[in-house]
């Protein structure tokens, strides 16, 4: 790789653990994401932007395959009405593409939110702001990099 990614320069400037991987094609799947990674599909983190108004925007970490509930997101945010952020609109408010998001080195500051299920796995991969290009670090240093995010249970929990 010629050059650090957006996300791999932030996380450099703040002194925390990382490396990069570049994946050898396209990524189809989060299995074959994980499996080149070496990886489960569960030490994958997904960035997800809502909109909740005009405007105002949230940031969203998620394990792998996890699915947002939505009742427990609304209910978190105190927010009767939310929606997923278009192509567009996760650009504009990151300055990354999508399936590239990561909550290190955004254009502009948005909230940031971590479900509990990311911290459990003991190392994790997250977006860089590159398309094919992650981010590979220890849980811990992700949990330092992110210092006093907020914390709740976002996703639909299997019983």
């Amino acid at each position: 790789m010629p050059e650090a990614s957006p996300v791999s320069r932030a996380l450099t400037a703040k002194g925390i653990p990382h490396r990069e991987f570049q994946h050898p094609g396209s990524i189809y799947s989060l299995d074959q994401a994980a499996k080149e990674r070496g990886q489960t599909p569960d030490q994958i983190i997904r960035s997800i932007v809502f909109r909740l108004g005009q405007g105002d925007f949230v940031l969203v970490l998620v394990a792998g395959p996890g699915q947002i509930s939505w009742p427990e997101l609304r209910a978190f945010l105190k927010q009767s009405r939310l929606t997923m952020a278009n192509d567009d609109e996760v650009i504009e408010v990151t300055g990354y593409p999508p399936g590239a998001v990561s909550p290190f080195g955004l254009r502009s500051p948005i909230h940031i939110l971590a479900d509990n299920g990311i911290f459990t796995p003991e190392e994790i991969s997250i977006g860089s702001g590159i398309r094919g290009v992650t981010i590979i670090m220890k849980t811990s240093d992700l949990r330092m990099a992110l210092g006093g995010v907020e914390t709740g249970n976002f996703i639909t929990r299997q019983t």
